[in-house]
């Protein structure tokens, strides 16, 4: 049935949680699994630009790079135990935008990701990349939080 499942992480403890969803997803299916991270485009900035010389811009993109790919390695391709049906994708960018562009680059069956559950003045500063996802999303999305977490009204 989902022939692709696009797992989304920021690296977060709820994306750590969402990733086991994702992995048995991809095994029950035998569905080719796709990993990604979305580094976010302070580098692009102008204001940036500024303080730093070009080298120096490129030097901390590239070790953005690295540390997301350590992180992988660590977090998600370590827990696979056989599986090899993934591939992983970096990205820069805006997160909801990228995560959209893949499904459509890739042709997405599913999006699992993991969701902080942010209420309240938190949500309306810093909103919501799973929900703007789950909003603009052509295929399914399943959210997933860290058990226990409750929610409050705001």
């Amino acid at each position: 049935m989902f022939k692709k499942i696009l797992f989304c992480t920021d690296f977060s403890e709820d994306s750590h949680h969402a990733f086991t969803y994702a992995l048995h997803l991809a095994k029950a299916h035998r569905s080719k699994l796709l990993i990604l991270h979305v580094l976010h485009e302070p580098l692009h900035s102008e204001r940036l630009a500024v303080y730093l010389s070009k080298e120096k811009l490129e030097e901390l993109r590239s070790s953005q790079k690295e540390d997301a790919h350590k992180e992988i390695k660590i977090n998600y391709l370590q827990k696979m135990k056989g599986f090899d049906n993934y591939r992983v994708l970096l990205e820069e960018g805006e997160p909801f935008l990228k995560i959209l562009q893949m499904v459509k680059k890739e042709s997405i069956h599913l999006i699992v990701m993991g969701t902080h559950g942010r209420t309240g003045l938190d949500h309306v500063l810093f909103g919501s990349t799973t929900e703007r996802v789950v909003r603009k999303s052509p295929c399914p999305v399943m959210t997933v939080r860290l058990p226990g977490k409750k929610f409050k009204m705001p």
